[in-house]
C-alpha cells in the first residue's frame, strides 16, 4: 500500500478520486452565477473549479511547484498559471473578484494569515469559496484513531477544521456566508468495490445526517459597510416658524409686570371711566415699592 504523504497523493487513491468527482460537481454549480473580471484558484491542479465560471481572466495559483511541473500542467489548465506563496500573493489590493481556495486552509501553516491575505485581495462584495475535511465524519474520527497507531487514511499534515470555527473567523473579517453543502458520508473506503457499495449512503446523509459528510463547501461574500453623506441637515417649516415668531409688545400685554431699580411698574389696560364716575379714579397704572 503507498503511504500518503500529501495531498496530492491522496487525490491519487480511489477516494481522492471520489472526492474530487463530488467537489468537481459542486464547485460548477457555485461558480456558475457569479460574476466579475478577475477569478482565481488556489491551489489543487487536479481539480478545475473555474471551467464553469464565464469571467474573461482565470488563473490557477501553484505553491511551491517546480518549473517543469508547472510547465506540464498549464497547457491542461488552459488558463493562467502562477507561482506564488498563498500568504503572500502578487496582487493588488481589491483586485479579484472570485477566489477558489480547494482544502487549502487544512494544509496551511497560517490560516489566519492565509484568511487574511484573501480578504485584503478580494473587491468588496466579492465571494470566497472554499473546501475542506470536516473532523465531525467518519473520516475526521478515523484521523484522530491515528494517534492510537491506526494506519492513516488522510495525510498526517492535514488540519481539520469545525465548520462553527471557521464561520467565526470569517465572521471577524466581515465574511457573510451565504450557502453550504456537505458530502463524502461513506467510510473510508480505500478501493472503488467498496466505494461503490457504500454509494448508498449519499442520499441517505443528506436527509438523516447532513451535517456528518466528510467534506463540505462553502461560499461566503466579503461584505464593506461604508459612509453614506447624507448633506446638510435642514430644520423642518414648524421649528423654522416657532423660531422666526416675533415677540408680543410689552404694552399689549394685560396685567405684566416690569421691576426698574427695586420698584415694580404695573401695566394694564387704563380704563376709560364712566360716565358720572369721578376724575380722580385709577387709570391701570400703578406704581409700588
Amino acid at each position: 500500500m503507498k503511504s500518503i504523504a500529501n495531498f496530492s497523493d491522496f487525490l491519487d487513491t480511489a477516494a481522492g478520486s471520489y472526492v474530487l468527482q463530488w467537489e468537481q460537481r459542486l464547485l460548477d454549480q457555485a461558480v456558475s452565477d457569479i460574476f466579475g473580471y478577475h477569478a482565481l484558484q488556489l491551489g489543487v491542479p487536479a481539480l478545475a473549479a473555474l471551467r464553469e465560471n464565464r469571467m474573461p481572466l482565470r488563473c490557477v495559483a501553484l505553491e511551491d511547484t517546480p518549473v517543469p511541473a508547472l510547465l506540464a500542467a498549464a497547457p491542461a489548465l488552459r488558463e493562467l498559471a502562477l507561482v506564488s506563496r498563498f500568504d503572500e500573493l502578487p496582487f493588488a489590493a481589491q483586485s479579484i473578484d472570485l477566489i477558489v481556495l480547494p482544502h487549502g486552509l487544512d494544509f496551511a501553516a497560517e490560516p489566519h494569515r492565509l484568511l487574511r491575505e484573501i480578504d485584503r485581495v478580494l473587491v468588496p462584495d466579492g465571494h470566497l469559496v472554499l473546501t475542506g475535511f470536516n473532523p465531525a465524519s467518519l473520516w475526521g474520527a478515523h484521523h484522530w484513531m491515528r494517534r492510537l497507531g491506526v494506519r492513516p487514511f488522510l495525510p498526517r499534515s492535514t488540519q481539520m477544521i469545525a465548520l462553527p470555527r471557521l464561520k467565526d473567523w470569517l465572521k471577524l473579517l466581515s465574511f457573510e456566508v451565504n450557502r453550504g453543502r456537505f458530502g463524502c458520508y461513506l467510510p473510508w473506503a480505500r478501493t472503488e468495490a467498496w466505494i461503490a457499495r457504500w454509494s448508498f449512503l449519499e442520499k441517505a446523509g443528506d436527509r438523516w445526517w447532513p451535517v456528518l459528510g466528510s467534506v463540505y463547501a462553502l461560499t461566503a461574500v466579503k461584505r464593506v459597510h461604508g459612509m453614506r453623506l447624507i448633506g446638510l441637515v435642514r430644520k423642518r417649516r414648524e421649528e423654522r416658524r416657532s423660531a422666526l415668531a416675533p415677540a408680543v409688545p410689552l404694552a399689549h400685554r394685560e396685567g405684566s409686570s416690569l421691576a426698574l431699580g427695586g420698584a415694580q411698574v404695573s401695566c394694564g389696560l387704563a380704563r376709560h371711566p364712566a360716565p358720572g364716575a369721578a376724575h380722580d379714579a385709577p387709570t391701570g397704572i400703578s406704581l409700588e415699592t
